[in-house]
This record gives structure tokens, C-alpha cells and sequence, in this order.
């Protein structure tokens, strides 16, 4: 039976929302097609009518979780502390931290995006820099010249990233120290945001 090109647009929706959920989740090896389309509420043996292959999905997939990180960091800026606040308190919670499957897609693929397909590293590196220039656009104007600008949002997003990454490498075995690195990375972060966020 054919599908509509309204049906098969969801499905293919369904199928890179599913991916990049459970990519982050448990990484681009550990997780098969078959289970992917499964979680999409498909079969599997339409996967190939949407995707040459699964290193086609995990490209798209990681694009698209690239984007909805990145549309979240556009709507914390409604807050009366400034644009970068409450990204700060966001990205450094407890629910970040233990909801990799929803979350920003810098600390699930980091580790692993630079053994994957050529295809997806282009599109990791593509998200990290669309990622830099956002927080880099977001902060203060006393920030400045721009070559500090870039510095410093590179810098910030990097110990993001790093730091969310060993909170949850600590989680379960020392959620004291996992805690620790979320409250203390995000008291330093705000010196470098410029005057607090």
C-alpha cells in the first residue's frame, strides 16, 4: 500500500526523532535500525525507503538534535536575567544531566563522533559551531573585541560539555562529586560570561 507524501514525511519525522533520542541515549553503536524504527511505531522493513543507510540517519539525526538544542537556547532568553542565565541553569540541572535522551547533543556524541561516518562528523562539527555562535552572539557587549567573543564562547561551550559529561560519568557512583561539578562549573561559567549572567 502506498503512503502519502504527507505519511511518509511523518514517518521519516518519526524515524529521526526516535534516532536522535535514542543515539543520545546510548550512542550511535549501540543502538540498531530495527529498534529505532520500533520506537518510531514502524516496521523495519521500510527504514531503507527513507535512508540509504543508518550512517544517513545518524547524520540527519544529529542535525536535528543539534536544532532542537539550539531552539531551547532561543527561548530561555525570555528571562528578565539575561540571555545566558537561565541556558546556564538549563544545561547545568539534574534533569540534563540525567535525561541524555533529551538533551544536548554535544555530551552524548562528543566521545564518539569522530569515529563515525564522515557524513556525521560534518554535521557534529556543523552543530558545535552553530552552538559557539549563538552563546558567542548572546554575550554582553562589554565582551569584547570579537576575537575574546569567540574565545570565550568557545571556552564556555566547552566546559559545558565537558563538565555535563563527567556529571554524569559520576552519577550513580558519587552524586555528591556529580553535583559538585554542575554547581561549581556554573558559579565559574558566570565570571566568563561577563558581570554574571
Amino acid at each position: 500500500m502506498k503512503v502519502s507524501k504527507e505519511k511518509a514525511a511523518e514517518h521519516r519525522a518519526a524515524i529521526v526523532t526516535a534516532a536522535g533520542r535514542l543515539f543520545r541515549e546510548r550512542g550511535f553503536d549501540k543502538v540498531g535500525v530495527a529498534e529505532i524504527t520500533k520506537a518510531a511505531g514502524l516496521t523495519h522493513g521500510g527504514f531503507y525507503g527513507h535512508f540509504a543507510s543508518k550512517d544517513a540517519l545518524a547524520a540527519e539525526a544529529c542535525d536535528a538534535a543539534f536544532q532542537e538544542s539550539l531552539n531551547r537556547l532561543a527561548q530561555d532568553e525570555a528571562t528578565a536575567n539575561g540571555p545566558l542565565a537561565a541556558f546556564l541553569d538549563r544545561y547545568l540541572s539534574e534533569l540534563h544531566r540525567d535525561r541524555p535522551d533529551a538533551g544536548c547533543p554535544m555530551p552524548a556524541f562528543a566521545t564518539e563522533a569522530g569515529r563515525q561516518d564522515p557524513a556525521v562528523q560534518a554535521r557534529f562539527t556543523s552543530g558545535v559551531e552553530r552552538f559557539v555562535a549563538v552563546v558567542r552572539d548572546r554575550l554582553p557587549p562589554s565582551v569584547a573585541p570579537e576575537a575574546e567573543r569567540n574565545a570565550r564562547a568557545v571556552t564556555i561551550v566547552s566546559a559545558l560539555v565537558g563538565g555535563v559529561a563527567l556529571a554524569r560519568a559520576t552519577a550513580q557512583t558519587d552524586p555528591a562529586l556529580s553535583q559538585a561539578i554542575l554547581t561549581g562549573l556554573r558559579g565559574q561559567l558566570e565570571g566568563l560570561i561577563g558581570g554574571g549572567a
